[in-house]
């Protein structure tokens, strides 16, 4: 059994959904089929998450939101037009109308619930569309099938364990392509949950390890994985087989081709992932599996992201100070914040961790207890981004981390912070926001030499 996940751009009009069938049919192994929301049709276009976002955002202050419901509305017509089955117009209509009327108490909850219905509509015109065409298909509810979550303390969604024994059960359905929604599910309550932007990988990843699937596959509109962002650089390497903890390290400092939560659910299976071209579908993709059988480069990949900052904590003789950083971590834990990186000295030790997550609130809270309890200096630096080398080959080589150093020192660029991972599968430097791509961009030229 395959699952199969279709990203935005492979779901944005009539002509592309026919392909997407298409594949899905080409293969009777691929069972379970996850979609997103419509995404651009042209470079110029709204995706129709963003298109639900302004519906939800024009009732929150008080607005009439008809005229962005119709937008929303206008795509499914469209596509429906094309493929012939308006019939399914007035249960996408109904479906929308009530959540969006709905009556909500929060309005972080209603903008998920609204957000969540572009995958939810595109579920259900794709399965009508299938059956339309002969091939018997069902619409799969996330209540329904119970796909479980509740947001932790920082607001994250996090799958419940009784999700994989639900979904599980899909797998007996054998007579019928299942179509799942991305990006959302719910809490025990009914209440509607997603995940973050790009989190139909995530659902696609879960109902994958739930059915035991033989493969996951990712599918969008490149035919690799690069090296590097093929926005930075002209033709990057291909990478053609990777291992979860490279691509989750690369997913967190910037990949966007596979969301970096969708590591874990398969990975725990063992379950091999295999990122695929809608529009280049005889291409082999780029698979990621527990173990390489094979090594393309010394280096798999470079990736880079903005958003860090970095609170320095600096105290005279901290490293004889027993308990020290076990008092300073829990003041982070109190307020919920997570941490990413922890370089440090004898007398210094350095928290990176997300702006986002570090609002001013926060920071004063922390400075403050710091200070206090700690009786420390500290110092905020909220100029930060993140530049990673990765590749599981390094672990054997010498002089990665002097010429990746030399070559960003030759550049201007200054190092804010250097910091090697345990298992020497990635280097993190820390630079300044404005050096971001720059700094990948000579980090690529110098180790893979185009």
């Amino acid at each position: 059994m395959k699952v199969t996940k279709f990203g935005g751009s492979s779901l944005a009009n009539a002509f592309q959904i026919q392909k997407v069938c298409n594949i899905l049919l080409a293969d009777e192994d691929r069972k379970i089929m996850v979609v997103s929301a419509p995404g651009k049709r042209t470079k110029d276009d709204t995706k129709v998450t963003d298109l639900l976002i302004a519906v939800a955002k024009a009732r929150l202050a008080g607005e009439s939101y008809d005229k962005e419901v119709g937008a929303v509305l206008a795509r499914y017509e469209e596509i429906a037009d094309e493929l012939n089955i308006e019939r399914v117009l007035p249960d996408i209509e109904e479906r929308l109308l009530n959540i969006v009327k709905a009556d909500y108490t929060e309005d972080i909850a209603y903008l998920d619930s609204v957000k969540a219905m572009g995958e939810d509509c595109c579920a259900r015109l794709v399965a009508y569309y299938l059956t339309s065409t002969g091939h018997p298909a069902k619409y799969c509810n996330p209540e329904e099938c119970g796909l479980y979550l509740e947001h932790d303390e920082a607001g994250k969604a996090v799958i419940l364990p009784e999700t994989y024994d639900n979904l599980a059960k899909l797998k007996d359905e054998t007579d019928v392509i299942l179509v799942f929604p991305g990006f959302y599910g719910v809490s025990k309550t009914g209440k509607i949950i997603t995940f973050s932007r790009g989190g139909s990988d995530i659902t696609g990843s879960i109902l994958a390890a739930s059915v035991g699937a033989d493969v996951y596959e990712n599918w969008t509109d490149v035919d690799n994985v690069f090296a590097v962002n093929p926005n930075l650089v002209k033709n990057p390497f291909p990478i053609t087989e990777i291992t979860y903890d490279e691509m989750r390290e690369l997913s967190y400092a910037g990949f966007t081709v596979l969301h970096e939560e969708a590591i874990y659910p398969v990975f725990a299976r063992g379950i091999p992932l295999n990122i695929k071209n809608t529009n280049n579908p005889t291409a082999k993709g780029t698979l990621i599996v527990s173990k390489r059988t094979h090594y393309d480069s010394l280096v798999t990949g470079i990736a880079g992201d903005k958003g860090f900052c970095t609170v320095t904590v600096s105290k005279y003789m901290m490293n004889r100070q027993v308990g020290f950083l076990a008092a300073l971590l829990k003041i982070f834990s109190d307020e919920a914040i997570s941490i990413d990186h922890i370089p440090s000295g004898i007398d210094t030790v350095t928290i990176v961790l997300r702006k986002k997550y570090f609002t001013e609130e926060k920071e004063a809270i922390i400075v403050k207890r710091i200070k206090e309890e700690l009786e420390a200096d500290v110092s905020v630096d909220r100029d930060l981004a993140i530049v990673m080398i990765v590749g599981e080959a390094m672990a054997n080589s010498v002089g990665i981390m002097a010429r990746a150093a030399s070559a960003l020192s030759n550049a201007g660029i200054n190092l804010r912070i250097v910091n090697q991972g345990a298992s020497e599968i990635s280097m993190m430097f820390g630079v300044s926001e404005s050096y971001c791509s720059y700094a990948v961009r000579v980090l690529y030229k110098e180790l893979f030499r185009y």
